[in-house]
C-alpha cells in the first residue's frame, strides 16, 4: 500500500482518486473547495488544508486541475507541495493539461526538490476516470514510469509512452488543438446544413457515422443539434478555449502559423465572450451563428 497525496478532486480527479482508494492505498486529498473532496472522504481518503499538507510523508503526489494557475497553485505556491517536507524519490505525477512551457518549469522545480517527475496528462471522460479506463500520455525516464506504473494501471486501460519529460504535454496539446478544430467545423457544418434546410438529426447522424467522423464529432454533433449546452455539462467553453489556446500557443513555440487553429481559437473566444462560459463546450455553434457572414 502507497501513501498517495491526490490535489483536485474535480469530476476527473475524484474518479481517478477513487480507484487509488478502491485499489487499497492511503490516499490523502486536498481541493481548494474541500466540500467537493468529501465524497472521497467518505470512501476513506484523508482530507488534508492544503497541498503540502497532503504532500507530507507521500510515496506519490498526482495532481488534476484545470490550468497553468492551479496547477502553480499547488505546487509552488504558498502551502504548496514544494514546501513540504518531502521523502528523495517521492513520485510527482502531473495529470492536468498544462501548458509546455509551465510543464518544463514545473519539472525542473521537481528534480531540484528530488522528486521523479512524470508528464502524464490522461484522455477520456469522467465515467472513464471513475472505472479506470482513461488513456494516460506519457513522458519521463523510464525508471520513474516503472515506479509508478503499480499506481497508473489502476486509473488506465492503456499507457502510452511519448518520450522525455513535456512529451506526453506535447502530445496532448496537439490531440487537444485538434478536437477543437473538429468542434468549431463540425458547428460550422450544421450551421450550414441548417442553412441549407436539412434535417439537422441526420446530418448529425451521418456525421458521426461518415468519413468526417471521429469519436469527438459523434458525441458532440448530436449534443450540438440537441442544443441544450446548460444541461449535464462534461466540458465547459472556458475549458475548452484553455486548451486550445495552449496547444495554438504550443505550435507557435515550434516555429508553426496555425492558421486553422487560430480560427477555432477565435470561434471560441467568441463563445467566452458572448458570456458562455460556464455553458457547454458545444455552445460553440450559437457565437458562430452569431458571426458567420451572410443572412
Amino acid at each position: 500500500m502507497a501513501r498517495i497525496a491526490f490535489l483536485g478532486t474535480g469530476l476527473m480527479g475524484t474518479g481517478m482518486a477513487g480507484r487509488l482508494i478502491d485499489a487499497g492505498h492511503d490516499v490523502h486529498v486536498y481541493n481548494r473547495t474541500s466540500a467537493r473532496a468529501e465524497p472521497l472522504v467518505t470512501r476513506g481518503a484523508t482530507l488534508a488544508s492544503s497541498p503540502a499538507e497532503a504532500a507530507t510523508g507521500a510515496d506519490a503526489i498526482f495532481a488534476m486541475v484545470g490550468d497553468d494557475v492551479a496547477s502553480r497553485a499547488l505546487w509552488s505556491g504558498a502551502n504548496g507541495v514544494l514546501s513540504a517536507e518531502l521523502k528523495p524519490g517521492t513520485l510527482a505525477i502531473e495529470c492536468s493539461t498544462l501548458s509546455h512551457d509551465w510543464v518544463m518549469e514545473l519539472s525542473a522545480q521537481a528534480r531540484e526538490a528530488g522528486l521523479d517527475y512524470l508528464d502524464c496528462p490522461v484522455t477520456g471522460l469522467p465515467e472513464a476516470a471513475a472505472n479506470g479506463l482513461l488513456t494516460l500520455f506519457l513522458g519521463g525516464a523510464q525508471p520513474t514510469i516503472d515506479k509508478a506504473m503499480p499506481l497508473l494501471e489502476p486509473l488506465s486501460s492503456n499507457q502510452m509512452y511519448f518520450g522525455p519529460i513535456g512529451s506526453g504535454s506535447a502530445y496532448k496539446l496537439i490531440v487537444n488543438l485538434m478536437g477543437s478544430i473538429q468542434l468549431a467545423a463540425a458547428a460550422e457544418g450544421l450551421i450550414t446544413a441548417e442553412r441549407a434546410g436539412l434535417d439537422l438529426d441526420l446530418v448529425a447522424k451521418a456525421l458521426a457515422s461518415g468519413g468526417c467522423g471521429s469519436p469527438q464529432v459523434a458525441r458532440n454533433a448530436a449534443l450540438m443539434v440537441e442544443g441544450e449546452h446548460e444541461k449535464d455539462v462534461l466540458f465547459s467553453t472556458k475549458w475548452r478555449l484553455k486548451d486550445t489556446d495552449y496547444g495554438f500557443k504550443y505550435a507557435k513555440k515550434l516555429g508553426l502559423n496555425p492558421a486553422i487553429g487560430e480560427a477555432t481559437l477565435n470561434a471560441f473566444q467568441g463563445a467566452m465572450d458572448d458570456g458562455y462560459a460556464a455553458s457547454a463546450e458545444t455552445k460553440v455553434i450559437d457565437a458562430l451563428r452569431k458571426r458567420l457572414p451572410g443572412k
